[in-house]
């Protein structure tokens, strides 16, 4: 009777050393020696147990049951956040799990240019799959996102900051648009005191460096283009941009006309305003901020395009249609 319970006890004891073993190997790294990372993505509402099992799959885990238990046990179900990850197989169960939970996803570059338009980067979220472009524009005509960010505006055009983001696939339109706002409201405090000294508003200024940044093809250019608006306006003539004009008309094919410019119902149109328009036209960067708080001194009034990018600028309207003889109407013949 001892000995048979002398050997209940071995076998038992045996058996639990077994499964000792078994559960330290599958918490254990799937493979120490990976050098490179694997991409992994979580659908929204996918649960414990088949992530795990596709982790397996994927090498991983080396044992999906073990992973599960062990999410189970220390809440990880719960935690689990939606994305593109990168993992090591190198790395060991508990960690891996753990950094499902994190956020810490994979990214993408997403590259605005500058002078894009809202409705521009709406496109180009969709075309690069991160995000839908209609949930995108929602969010940006959103007024309380936009005060929720600070800013006493209805629609956030103009302030999506043109940059290059690292943005994981899944994140929610409000989330996106708040990550391009933010680049902006982080440079926003260096130029603050300069457009305080020259009287413009925040919202002055990215309307103003909006239009800039549409009517400059050489980049050098852009304090002289703000010099030209910022000697207009304060002589209350009319900025006559036709990149304004041209972001008021629905619609439009690409061929500016001669009604276009005497449409007053246009609150983009400049030909027919005396002052800045509502609101910016797209999003400038850096520069074009700077130049308007910055800008050149110059008395210039008027530029025409040389056609090659650059532009000739004039003190005088007899100067101006001179230029223009030159550089337009010649090279239309």
């Amino acid at each position: 009777m001892i000995r048979a319970l002398g050997i209940a006890a071995i076998a038992a004891l045996v058996a639990l050393l077994m499964l000792g073993r078994w559960v330290s190997a599958g918490l254990a790294p799937a493979d120490p020696d990976a050098a490179e990372t694997l991409p992994f993505r979580v659908e929204r509402g996918e649960g414990l147990a088949g992530i795990t099992e596709r982790l397996e799959q994927d090498g991983l885990v080396p044992n999906a049951r073990i992973a599960f238990a062990w999410g189970r046990f220390v809440g990880i179900a719960a935690r689990l956040r939606a994305g593109d990850y990168d993992l090591s197989a190198a790395a060991a169960p508990a960690e891996i799990l753990e950094a499902l939970t994190t956020g810490q996803q994979r990214t993408y570059p997403l590259t605005i240019p500058e002078g894009f338009t809202a409705g521009m980067i709406a496109d180009r979220i969709a075309a690069e799959g991160l995000g839908d472009a209609d949930a995108f524009s929602e969010a940006v005509a959103d007024p309380s996102l936009a005060r929720s960010l600070g800013l006493e505006v209805d629609h956030l055009e103009g302030y999506l900051f043109p940059e290059t983001y690292q943005v994981p696939k899944g994140l929610d339109a409000p989330e996106l648009v708040r990550l391009l706002v933010q680049q902006f409201l982080d440079i926003w405090p260096a130029l603050a005191p300069k457009a305080a000294a020259r009287g413009l508003s925040q919202h002055q200024v990215v309307t103003l460096a909006s239009i800039v940044e549409k009517e400059t093809g050489a980049a050098h250019e852009r304090p002289l283009i703000a010099s030209v608006f910022s000697n207009r306006l304060d002589r209350g003539m009319k900025l006559e941009s036709d990149p304004t004009t041209i972001y008021g008309i629905p619609n439009f094919d690409g061929n500016l006309r001669r009604v276009h410019l005497d449409d007053a119902s246009n609150p983009y149109n400049t030909y027919q305003i005396p002052a800045l328009p509502p609101g910016p036209i797209a999003s400038p960067g850096r520069a074009s901020l700077l130049a308007v708080v910055e800008p050149a001194e110059s008395e210039f009034l008027f530029f025409v395009s040389r056609n090659d990018g650059t532009h000739i600028f004039s003190k005088s309207y007899r100067e101006h249609v001179n230029a223009v003889n030159r550089y337009q109407r010649r090279a239309s013949r």
